[in-house]
């Protein structure tokens, strides 16, 4: 299936401001975009891409005072399948995790292990690890958090939503990162694009989402704790830690949001008979 993505932000800076934008579609993506993937400014400003330490591509760009406005659309191919489950997948012990996996078992900024570690042992310690422990995990996170846009808070962390109860994606995948990681289970934060494909649509206003990623059996598997089941269509921008190692932006100065649009929906190709007919009457 082919997905148009997207979206259109704007920020008010009251003088120059560096900027680092975290707004490209993830290298392990890029092969499936079709035609051009461009950010584009108003007004026009120098950018410059870099891979960060996790593999995200991140865009520099010095704002000038006043309005400037951010804004990319684009098609992307998917296999339209939804996440993969793999119900035997076993947790591997520690000494046999490859070296990159082990900076995903260490607390962060908003996940704070040292605070859950005592909570997940007993909740999960008598759970068969592997696939089992984590769909555990993501039971719990999925019940213990109402889910609001209301709710949204930039400085929440994991043990924080899982005591007020209350939070949006982000607050979702902190909660259950933490915990898998109290578990010795190496999880990521994840963010990007995904839309209402497959499901009912959600009359609120697109954004971006949050999800997170496990290493078991030898690879990355995809989990979400907000929906809790199988999505189609994701696609990723960024890794990380957790979201302050996302963030789709971050200002070395003030910078007001003005306006965040984001875009993401299935391209359904019209039958040739349709076409035929809607250019005749177009005629």
């Amino acid at each position: 299936m082919k997905i148009r993505a997207g979206y259109n932000i704007a920020f008010q800076c009251f003088q120059e401001t560096p900027m680092n934008l975290l707004l490209s579609v993830h290298p392990s993506r890029q092969q499936h975009i079709i035609g051009e993937h461009k950010i584009r400014f108003a007004p026009d400003v120098p950018a410059r891409d870099f891979v960060d330490m996790f593999g995200n591509i991140c865009t520099r760009i010095v704002a000038p005072a006043g309005r400037i406005d951010i804004s990319n659309d684009f098609l992307i191919e998917d296999s339209g399948l939804p996440d993969e489950t793999a119900p035997g997948a076993r947790q591997l012990p520690i000494a046999e995790l490859p070296d990159g996996a082990l900076i995903y078992l260490l607390g962060s900024r908003y996940c704070d292990t040292d605070k859950l570690s005592n909570l997940a042992w007993s909740l999960f310690g008598g759970i068969t690890s592997g696939w089992e422990r984590v769909q555990a995990i993501v039971d719990y996170t999925h019940n213990q958090i109402e889910f609001g846009y209301h709710y949204a808070r930039n400085d929440r962390t994991a043990a924080e939503g899982h005591s007020e109860r209350i939070g949006v994606c982000r607050d979702f995948a902190h909660l259950a990162v933490a915990l898998c990681r109290c578990m010795n289970i190496p999880a990521r934060y994840c963010t990007g694009y995904l839309g209402d494909i497959g499901v009912p649509i959600d009359p609120a206003p697109m954004d971006f989402s949050a999800w997170f990623e496990v290493y078991l059996d030898g690879r990355w598997y995809t989990f979400d704790a907000r929906h809790n089941h199988p999505r189609i269509g994701r696609i990723v921008m960024a890794r990380g830690r957790d979201a302050a190692d996302v963030a789709i932006s971050t200002s070395f100065g003030t910078a007001q949001l003005l306006q965040f649009e984001v875009i993401t929906h299935e391209v359904t190709e019209q039958p040739a008979v349709e076409q035929a007919s809607a250019l005749s009457k177009v005629a």
